[in-house]
């Protein structure tokens, strides 16, 4: 459940992007939510892209995707939009699935994924998957994963799903990326850096964040999008 201020905020940023195409920037939604702080702004980004709402791309200024709208303000046919980004979740049927063959490029499945108590890396193509070119950079090998378990719900990536990494050993604190824990143990989880500690949180109440020295924990690749079977 969103606050006023937040809902305020998804609410300016999707009608900026429906009639602008680029999202707006920090001043301007400070201006617009009447708040003395852009760090007023900045709390609320962070609540939104925690709750699953909106997804923030890496290295690229005002880069914002608008991942999902509550219910009360989704309109019919509502489709994830990407901007400025190199990346991008389809969490819709329409949007996930509908591949035109000219732009889609074939990623290996590696795989299982867990989002949930880690299990043990794969690293070899079980099959392959139609994935559309512009969910991927313009650099950098991709490859898929399927995601077996519940963790990450309320990032709205669920048990099945497939989901599209892109490959890195490093990551912004906050992304999710895939895990390879003690050189064993793959997962897909939420990476916070405390100090000299790396914390692996889940997106689901149900389990707990996993806490490990840096040196124990390899980034693998980072979440750039996901596709889902209906």
């Amino acid at each position: 459940m969103l606050t006023k201020k937040q809902r305020e905020l998804l609410e300016f940023i999707h009608k900026r992007l429906q009639k602008d195409g680029v999202p707006p920037s920090f001043d301007e939604m400070k201006e617009a939510l009447d708040l003395r702080s852009k760090s007023g702004i900045h709390r609320l980004i962070t609540a939104l892209e925690e709750r699953g709402f909106i997804n923030r791309l890496a290295h690229r200024a005002r880069a914002i995707e608008i991942v999902k709208l509550p219910d009360a303000m989704e309109p019919q046919g509502f489709a994830p939009r990407v901007i400025e980004g190199d990346g991008g979740v389809a969490n819709r049927p329409e949007a996930a699935m509908t591949v035109d063959p000219v732009h889609a490029l074939d990623l290996p499945v590696m795989g299982r994924i867990a989002a949930g108590t880690p299990i043990e890396a794969i690293s070899h193509a079980s099959h392959h998957v139609a994935v559309p070119g512009a969910m991927l950079g313009s650099s950098g090998h991709h490859y898929a994963l399927e995601v077996k378990g519940d963790s990450m719900i309320e990032a709205g990536i669920n048990d099945g799903d497939i989901v599209v990494i892109r490959e890195q050993d490093s990551a912004e604190n906050g992304e999710i990326v895939v895990a390879l824990v003690e050189g064993e143990e793959a997962t897909l989880k939420r990476l916070r850096r405390k100090g000299d500690m790396i914390a692996l949180e889940a997106e689901n109440p149900a389990y707990e964040t996993r806490v490990y020295r840096a040196d124990q924990v390899a980034v693998q690749g980072r979440l750039v999008g996901l596709i889902r079977s209906y």
